[in-house]
Order: structure tokens, then sequence, then C-alpha cells
């Protein structure tokens, strides 16, 4: 599964590099070059881990993490400065940080950093973040609300959690008694074909072609994928 991550730096050759070794590794990369911007993007867009710059325009990075904790954004923050002194790094630990790494550093260290932090995060990082988006459909999971082409659609309380379960567990295969039993639960005895009228409802709502579904797809013999 492709982890997401954003890297909030506004050195282009820094950007450029993290971009690519991270890539190689196997995560997505998406970067703002600025506090603001990726102030905004860490609030409404979700993503496995953050790597944040102190030293940004518009708006450092110590006030950038600040506002994200204050917003209850929970997603694990790895901090960059340039400057070594103790006090930075305690500032920065005590606004909400998980970990911090100062420049100039070696590649392979920060790619153990990211990595120890990915490992630590909650599986429901996505949903408890806040906002989702895929294609032209945004979900906000703190208010239970979506959004396609700028239109709400109505789910139902049991096609809403399916929905969460797929987010939260987005490019994993996951089978039909799987999703039965974390989504309707143990006691409550439906069948796997509940499973899949759920998916098809789910489909016609959120998928731009419900024939030929581009997010939640049919993994044959084995259940469905979220990818998104």
């Amino acid at each position: 599964m492709s982890k997401r991550i954003l890297l909030v730096e506004d050195e282009p050759g820094l950007v450029l590099t993290l971009s690519d070794r991270l890539t190689s590794e196997g995560y997505k990369i998406e970067s703002a070059r600025d506090g603001e911007s990726g102030l905004e993007r860490a609030s409404n867009e979700a993503f496995d881990a953050i790597v944040l710059d102190v030293m940004l325009p518009r708006k450092n990075g110590f006030d950038v993490c600040r506002d994200l904790r204050q917003r209850g954004v929970n997603t694990p923050i790895l901090m960059l400065t340039a400057r070594g002194q103790v006090v930075d790094k305690v500032v920065g630990l005590k606004l909400g940080a998980d970990d911090y790494l100062t420049k100039p550093f070696e590649m392979i260290e920060l790619l153990a950093r990211v990595e120890a932090l990915l490992r630590r995060a909650p599986a429901s990082q996505t949903a408890q973040s806040g906002v989702y988006q895929f294609g032209s459909v945004k979900v906000d999971f703190r208010r239970a609300e979506i959004v396609r082409d700028g239109e709400r659609i109505e789910l139902s309380a049991k096609e809403f959690q399916l929905l969460r379960y797929f987010v939260e567990h987005r490019e994993a295969t996951l089978s039909r008694d799987e999703l039965l039993n974390e989504v309707w639960g143990y006691d409550a005895m439906p069948t796997t074909r509940t499973v899949d009228v759920h998916v098809a409802w789910l489909r016609q709502k959120l998928e731009p072609n419900p024939r030929h579904p581009q997010f939640i797809l049919t993994v044959h013999g084995m259940g469905y994928k979220f990818v998104g």
C-alpha cells in the first residue's frame, strides 16, 4: 500500500531530491512551498505523514505544527531544521511534532525516521485526519458529509461506515467476511450478499461510471479493494 506524504519545504533542490528518493521507495509525495499552503493542504487532505521544515515563508513550521494540532489533525509530523539547537527541538516536540531531524542529514536517516513514524501511526489515521478526497468526491469524516462535483451526496449510516472502512484500508484487498465482521459486526447476521448490495449502492453514488468503477474495485474470488 503506497503511503501518502506531504513535504512542506521551500528549497527547490531539497524538494526535488527528497521527492525523487521517497518516490523511489514507494511513497506518494505531494509538496507545498510555504507554511500557509502546507497548513491548508494538511488540514483538508489525508496524508499518512508530513515532513515539515521549520524555516518557511508566510508561516514557520512551528506555527504550522501548532495550528494542525489545534485543528485536530493527528498526522505524524517529522520536522526539519538547519538549526541544531536543543531549544528548537524541544519547542517542536512540545507543539506536537513526532520527530525532529537537523539539516544536513543523510537520506538513509530520513527514510528510517519516516518509516518509524508510519509504523507508529494508527491504521485509521486517514479517516481521523478529517477530510479525504478521491476523484471529484470529497469526504469530511468529522461532519459525516460527502460532496461530489460540488453537490451534497446522501449516504445511509451503513454506507458511510463501509466507505470509511474502505478509505482506512485503501489499496488492501478486503474479503466480504472481513467487511461483514468489521462494518456490520458479528451479531448482525447479514450475508455476503449484503456487502455486494452496499458496494453497488456506493458505486452508484460515487463512481463516475458505476459499471466500470475506478475506486471501489472487485478482486475476483477475493473481495474488494479501494483505490483512491
